[in-house]
């Protein structure tokens, strides 16, 4: 195999820009073929193409070789099972899947049908995150001591949540800001750190707009090393910041308007401590900016990737093993919240599912809802 034939399963916004890159031919090695929609409007523009409004009819058609899934969020799982099980390599977009128990259900799918199933998390493959990355798990921060994000620029009006039937409920996206808009911060936090040993979180339910789901969070982490960490999100704040402090033994990492500032003890802060004799001594410090020049938003990039595993067996950079991790720790501060106490991780993903499932049952909707519903939305795109 030389190319790989792409599949698209949804043509909303973010689909809609998938398709434009892979018809343009930005990411090598690949071609568009075939999209699916339920709204036929959206199959107009791409005539040109195999068009399908049955996903499972596209899964069988044999013209594509991995897929695109860029649907709502409750259509994660299912769509990416289907498409699993007909021998097709998968690329999700985020987030993964609602819950821990969907994410293990692709998982098995996957390794079953020894296909690669990877997800969207765009922001791995940008500079700035990796060099983060590079930093604390090099070893240049030293051992890590505290983290903190806060991240509440992800102001969303209300007219948005209205935007669609499945937007802002706990059936249609399984929680709010966590698993919507900040999937990406939770997602590159567990990247860079691991995910924590145990989780407390407090939600805000629908505090700054009508919706079911959370759209404040503060989150407080325990690792099993001992580091703290701490969380802070929402779509209710603006302006709203977006700062990342890591401090570790050796240098304190800051990360803000796109700079990351590297404040670096000449000594580690540990061992200085342990042998000066000066009774208010500290370590020298050096000032350092770390120069990065991301461009683009890292969607071509992760779908670039996603070819070159096929092809050559080049490691993912978002496989679902790791991507998993970020429904795991958003999970967990949803859980904690409810239960009204920390969390101890791994997850009991049985638990947590039933729990959603009750928060589904009984959850009333209190939008003036714009659009479609997620059963008609979901009778779309499962065949």
């Amino acid at each position: 195999m030389s190319s790989i034939r792409m599949g698209l399963v949804g043509l909303g916004n973010i689909g809609a820009y998938h398709a434009e890159y892979l018809s343009k031919g930005q990411v090598a090695r690949a071609e568009l073929t075939a999209v699916c929609d339920g709204v036929p409007q959206r199959l107009e523009d791409w005539s040109q193409l195999a068009t399908f409004s049955d996903s499972d009819a596209l899964f069988r058609s044999g013209l594509i070789d991995a897929v695109i899934l860029a649907t709502p969020s409750f259509t994660h799982a299912d769509l990416a099972i289907a498409a699993l099980e007909q021998g097709l390599h998968v690329l999700v977009e985020k987030p993964m899947a609602l819950q821990m128990a969907e994410c293990e259900r692709m998982l098995f799918a996957a390794s079953s049908a020894q296909r690669l199933l990877a997800v969207m998390h765009n922001n791995r493959a940008l500079e700035t995150y990796a060099k983060v990355r590079s930093l604390l798990q090099g070893g240049e921060l030293g051992t890590m001591q505290r983290l903190m994000w806060v991240v509440t620029d992800w102001f969303r009006p209300q007219a948005y949540f209205a935007s669609g039937g499945w937007r802002a409920t706990w059936r249609g996206e399984g929680g709010g800001v966590l698993m919507n808009q900040a999937i990406h911060q939770v997602d590159l936090l567990q990247w860079f750190a691991g995910l924590p040993s145990r989780v407390s979180a407090h939600c805000g339910i629908g505090r700054h707009h009508s919706i079911q789901v959370e759209d404040e969070v503060t989150a407080y982490f325990e690792y099993p090393n001992g580091a703290t960490g701490l969380f802070v999100t929402s779509t209710g704040e603006s302006p709203g910041v977006n700062r990342l402090e890591i401090v570790g033994s050796r240098a304190t990492l800051t990360l803000e308007g796109g700079q990351i500032g590297l404040l670096r003890n000449e000594t580690d802060a540990v061992v200085y401590s342990q042998t000066t004799e000066d009774v208010f001594g500290r370590p020298d410090i050096w000032r350092i900016q770390v120069p990065t020049t991301d461009q683009g938003t890292g969607h071509v990039d992760v779908t670039q990737n996603m070819v070159d595993a096929i092809l050559d067996d080049t490691p993912l950079l978002s496989p679902g093993t790791s991507a998993a991790g970020a429904i795991h720790l958003a999970n967990a501060m949803l859980y904690s919240h409810f239960q009204g106490h920390p969390i101890d991780l791994p997850l009991d993903s049985a638990a947590y599912e039933q729990h959603l499932d009750h928060l589904i049952a009984t959850a009333k909707d209190p939008r003036v809802v714009q659009e479609r519903s997620p059963q008609n939305i979901r009778q779309s795109f499962v065949g």
